[in-house]
């Protein structure tokens, strides 16, 4: 004869409620949300890039960044009309 054990029945899984496709989930609380404070350049279709804190501080504003990464691409392509094979060194 086998001894019963003393363990407690196993619980099903709480089955997860049906939601539409547009409904929004319960767990999701918008509340406290604001409006979209970059949603203007998006539609614009600029480019928006988050700078690393440490860059940011040297570029603090949008014409400044934009002016260094001129420079740059100047740069860039200067070197690629002295070296057109890709002998630039990486």
């Amino acid at each position: 004869m086998k001894k019963g054990t003393n363990r407690p029945a196993k619980k099903k899984p709480k089955r997860a409620r049906a939601v539409a496709d547009d409904e929004i989930l319960p767990e999701y609380d918008f509340t406290r949300a604001g409006p979209n404070r970059f949603a203007r350049e998006y539609v614009s279709g600029a480019n928006v890039v988050t700078l690393d804190p440490d860059v940011a501080a040297v570029f603090p504003d949008a014409e400044s960044v934009n002016r260094a990464l001129r420079a740059l691409a100047g740069v860039i392509q200067d070197a690629v009309r002295k070296h057109p094979a890709g002998g630039i060194n990486r």
